[in-house]
């Protein structure tokens, strides 16, 4: 007997939306905003769709296999308004588990395997997921049913079946994607299918996603909104080249990647595109090379460099700014001229809203609130109609109904129509493409770490890179530590932990976080042994001087671990572009994880260097 999904109970109605429906989603509908699916129908089968672990899967084989996925959920009883949790790496299956769920009318809710245990099962309890899908690896989902993909496309069925998606209106929901909460808690955002579909038909309109036969890189973890601007893409007939996690977090095996694969788009952060630009070559590979720049603010001399590759003819620069709540991106800028950074102007599927205190509209050369309105806005955050209430209010610029989402980004209006962005009006940050609460990560210290009080701010290491730094009365740092690594994502685990006796407070009696620690070494870096004590040999003299002038610490010695004095990923790649600067050396950035003690990392590089000279 097969087995059927319970019936599940939903705190948050969805709308209904029948044929006579006037909602902004559904009115969307008849303005060329073709559903994504039908539009997957009509790519040639033999192109191909996915490029993944070196193997290629043409079109045609990507709709027989979504096909038999979404038959084996619907077999289980999915359908419409269903949420499917797909835990699994990024590859071939990812791609055909997405299309399949969609297929099947479903929503799919992306749970990256790389999450720690306790945030993934997190996710899918919160969800209320119907049904997970896993690799087979990996810890178990106590209370939910977990099948694999083989699982559910072997049962019977004919092989080679025509496409024949189920019909869906532009309301019903297409994923569920969880963002930083607030209140300790992430939080998920609803987004129809309608809303994904304007998406990739605006990026198309703007030149973002434009021309035949793209190439375009997945560079995002499923669980960033950013991955579903890379796969809508596949609708239009482009290919989808996966990248790995060690390609995508070593700059000198992204760009030669990209070289290989003749990637034509890519979507990327500032602090990855930096170092990205000084190995890009204009004979590498197609060019322009598209980069869609988005997830944190672009600096002035970034910003600059970026302008440089677009008179070169190197380069297309984007900048994209959305929140999650508003279907990945809101806002596109090209940056074809050095001067201030712009975020563009608000994409053609929303309104903009940018109002004062008062809710009045603010005029050139103002400052004020952004507030977002239009069908590519959410429908709200998964059972939490008291959260929805708070973010999403009335528009009362809008039709009688209408609603416009409350950013809480303060931006700047210029003469020309550009919007300038000047941050958050909360304690909200953005780091390496990441929304975070810093209120979810205070919690995990205080409630599971063992401080008695917590407070995190975004501020800078040495170097001048962003990073987080977690001040705390009470409770031992490597606990600390600990704490956060079991329960968050690995980019909310601060990179520097200050212990305080108090911390200082506004004449209100609230927390004064402008005289929280800004920068690593004001912070007091981690204790490591006298400076140069022990160290021998070029190579470990070299190493210690490089992480003394990235870590922003002058004690270091031969036994002391890089990651335990602050160090992370955006410092892994600045360590080996300056042992690459100075002695013409390719050092992956995975060395550095594999041997993160200083004389371990010494001696991995004498053999390099040995190896080279040989």
């Amino acid at each position: 007997m097969t087995a059927v999904l319970p019936e599940r109970v939903v705190a948050t109605p969805a709308p209904s939306h029948p044929a006579a429906c006037s909602c902004e989603a559904c009115a969307s509908a008849g303005t060329g905003a073709a559903d994504l699916m039908a539009r997957l129908a009509s790519v040639p089968a033999d192109r191909i769709a996915v490029v993944a672990d070196g193997r290629e899967l043409s079109f045609g084989r990507l709709r027989e296999r979504a096909s038999a996925f979404a038959a084996g959920l619907a077999r289980l009883g999915a359908g419409p308004e269903s949420v499917i949790a797909l835990c699994l790496p990024r590859g071939a299956s990812l791609v055909t588990a997405i299309i399949g769920t969609l297929a099947a009318g479903a929503a799919y809710l992306p749970v990256d395997p790389a999450l720690p245990e306790e945030r993934r099962r997190l996710l899918v309890e919160d969800s209320g997921a119907d049904l997970v899908v896993t690799d087979g690896t990996g810890p178990a989902f106590p209370g939910h049913r977990t099948v694999t993909p083989d699982e559910l496309t072997a049962s019977p069925g004919r092989p080679g079946a025509a496409w024949t998606p189920v019909t869906v209106g532009p309301g019903t929901l297409a994923y569920v994607i969880y963002t930083s909460g607030s209140t300790g808690r992430p939080k998920g955002v609803e987004i129809g299918r309608g809303a994904v579909s304007l998406l990739l038909r605006e990026l198309e309109d703007t030149g973002a996603a434009g021309g035949e036969g793209r190439r375009v890189g997945w560079n995002a973890s499923p669980s960033f909104d950013a991955s579903v601007q890379q796969w809508v893409r596949l609708s239009r007939g482009d290919t989808l080249v996966m990248i790995d996690q060690e390609t995508r977090s070593d700059p000198a095996l992204l760009a030669a990647f990209i070289d290989a694969q003749g990637l034509t788009d890519l979507d990327i952060t500032p602090s990855h595109a930096e170092p990205l630009l000084d190995l890009l070559t204009p004979d590498g590979g197609p060019r322009p090379l598209t980069l869609l720049v988005g997830g944190e603010a672009i600096g002035p001399a970034l910003w600059d460099r970026l302008a440089a590759g677009h008179r070169s003819g190197l380069l297309r620069a984007v900048n994209v700014y959305g929140p999650t709540e508003c279907t990945v991106d809101a806002t596109a800028g090209w940056i074809e001229e050095p001067g201030e950074p712009h975020i563009g102007t608000v994409l053609p599927g929303l309104r903009m809203r940018l109002l004062d205190e008062h809710l009045v509209p603010v005029g050139a050369g103002e400052a004020g609130e952004l507030y977002l309105a239009g069908p590519r806005v959410a429908r709200g955050y998964r059972h939490g109609p008291g959260l929805t209430a708070q973010r999403f209010v009335a528009d009362p610029f809008g039709a009688p109904g209408s609603r416009m989402y409350r950013t809480g980004d303060r931006c700047r209006l210029l003469p020309n129509g550009r919007l300038v962005h000047l941050g958050r009006l909360d304690g909200q940050v953005k780091l390496r493409g990441h929304r975070i609460e810093v209120q979810e990560i205070e919690a995990v210290l205080t409630r599971t770490g063992g401080a008695a009080e917590a407070a995190v701010v975004l501020g800078e290491d040495a170097g001048g890179t962003p990073c987080l730094i977690a001040c705390h009365r009470g409770g031992d740092a490597a606990a600390l530590r600990a704490a956060v690594a079991a329960t968050l994502p690995a980019y909310m685990t601060p990179s520097a932990f200050v212990a305080t006796d108090r911390f200082a407070t506004t004449p209100s009696g609230k927390l004064d976080r402008s005289a929280l620690p800004s920068r690593i070494e004001a912070a007091a870096a981690p204790a490591a042994s006298s400076p140069g004590e022990g160290v021998e040999g070029r190579a470990e003299e070299l190493v210690a001087r490089v992480w003394g002038h990235v870590l922003g610490t002058a004690s270091i010695g031969p036994h002391d671990n890089f990651f335990k004095l602050g160090g992370h990923s955006l410092l892994a790649i600045k360590l080996v572009s300056r042992v690459r600067a100075e002695l013409s050396l390719a050092l992956p950035v995975k060395a550095v994880y594999a041997h993160p003690r200083l004389r371990d990392l010494g001696a991995h590089i004498e053999e390099l260097l040995a190896a080279k000279d040989g």
